[in-house]
């Protein structure tokens, strides 16, 4: 998968000239656009569209520092159709107009490119278990809320807290089939998974119940699901979780992420500080490792 990866990386070096299209990075990468996007996010830490502009525009500052071209050959060379989009791009990677940066020989900056490789720790394993489910529905209250990386998120406690305990009860009531209780699920996140973007958050139990009057459901059809494991701190734990399945997992497994919810269900302390975890995401099996 890394392998593939890398001839991925190298047609975006080739092409940044040119539209760099990510279907045809999966493609590359033989897998679907879904999981090539997750897995580059998670892998590099930058959605892919901001790492394709920075290596652009990385490579177009010495041109516009020390090189004779218009800022609207430039442009064009680097695939912006208008002055206009390409100054919008490259200050909002070197925090300085092309034009204000050739009159001043501004500092830039430089997104340096990218090479992946698996680095073996050997200091942890990542448990697992794999699941087939059959239709089910999430059943609870739904809010829309920003995707945040580290730390607690500050919209999802603030949403769960207006819920009430009593509602609450109610609501875990419905459970009748893994993962069991109360459950947090995301849905509709966007592709670049970039700090900030908003998702769907359910806080709920998965049922074969039809919902109650006043409560959100999501229908979510039959498939595989991935289960993983985990414990520690929270909630860095939960964080590193998804980190380390997407980084370590996924590379070294014949499986791929499938459009769905991702779901989580959270055992916490008597103090709130250490959590147990099961985290559930959609898979579907790819060709082997070696293929």
């Amino acid at each position: 998968m890394l392998e593939r990866l890398n001839e991925a990386m190298e047609h975006i070096e080739a092409h940044l000239g040119e539209r760099v299209e990510a279907a045809e990075l999966a493609r590359i990468a033989r897998t679907s656009e879904y999981h090539f996007r997750r897995m580059f996010s998670a892998l590099a830490g930058v959605p892919l569209a901001e790492y394709v502009r920075r290596r652009r525009m990385t490579l177009a500052g010495p041109e516009v520092l020390g090189s004779d071209r218009t800022l609207l050959e430039i442009a064009v060379r680097y695939g912006y159709d208008t002055g206009e989009g390409f100054a919008r791009a490259f200050r909002s990677v070197h925090g300085v107009g092309p034009g204000e940066a050739r009159r001043s020989g501004a500092v830039l900056r430089s997104q340096q490119r990218l090479t992946f490789r698996l680095v073996v720790e050997g200091s942890s394993a990542v448990r697992y278990r794999l699941v087939d489910k059959e239709e089910f529905r999430v059943v609870g209250r739904r809010a829309r809320v920003p995707l945040v990386h580290e730390g607690a998120n500050p919209a999802i406690a603030e949403f769960i807290r207006g819920i009430g305990a009593d509602a609450l009860r109610r609501i875990e009531a419905l459970s009748d089939q893994e993962p069991a209780g109360l459950v947090g699920v995301s849905d509709q996140l966007d592709p670049s998974r970039a700090e900030g973007t908003e998702l769907d958050y359910y806080h709920g139990v998965v049922t074969s119940a039809e919902p109650p009057e006043g409560l959100d459901a999501l229908t979510v059809p039959a498939g595989t699901w991935a289960v993983f494991e985990s414990a520690g701190p929270f909630p860095r734990t939960l964080q590193y979780l998804w980190r380390d399945v997407f980084t370590q997992w996924f590379p070294s497994n014949p499986y791929a992420s499938r459009p769905g919810p991702e779901i989580l269900r959270v055992d916490l302390s008597a103090d709130g500080s250490e959590a147990q975890a099961e985290l559930w995401i959609p898979v579907e099996r790819t060709e082997s490792l070696t293929g």
